[in-house]
């Protein structure tokens, strides 16, 4: 069974002691630096915000190897996290894009084209 890329994972790898800051950096998008600036604020104006980072360390899965082929495919899955009606759209999109473009390839061979008819008849 292949991981979900649309799941919260622990980045140990790039963590400095859970992984949890760079699991939510990871999975936002947001830089590792500005994710961990907040959870120190966090920690000092909010006294459970200490308790919540270490229930997400122990009950969250690790971020397995092979989750991204590339750099552009985890900025892609990113994308799909942070807003997924934005991704939703952007497919229905290209298909509405695709399918247009084929109805004119169809118009064009379905309809009598002298050109086309004396291009076929040309080559028999």
């Amino acid at each position: 069974m292949s991981a979900r890329r649309t799941k919260f994972y622990l980045d140990k790898k790039n963590g400095k002691f859970m992984g949890v800051c760079s699991g939510i950096a990871d999975y936002t998008g947001i830089d590792v630096v500005w994710v961990r600036v907040a959870m120190v604020l966090s920690f000092f104006i909010v006294g459970w915000t200490l308790l919540g980072y270490f229930v997400i360390g122990f009950v969250a899965d690790t971020k397995p190897n092979d989750l991204y082929s590339d750099r552009d495919d985890e900025k892609f899955w990113q994308g799909v996290r942070a807003n997924p009606a934005r991704s939703t759209r952007d497919v229905r999109s290209k298909f509405r894009d695709i399918d247009r473009r084929l109805a004119d390839i169809e118009l064009y061979y379905t309809s009598r084209n002298t050109r086309l008819a004396d291009e076929i008849d040309s080559l028999r």
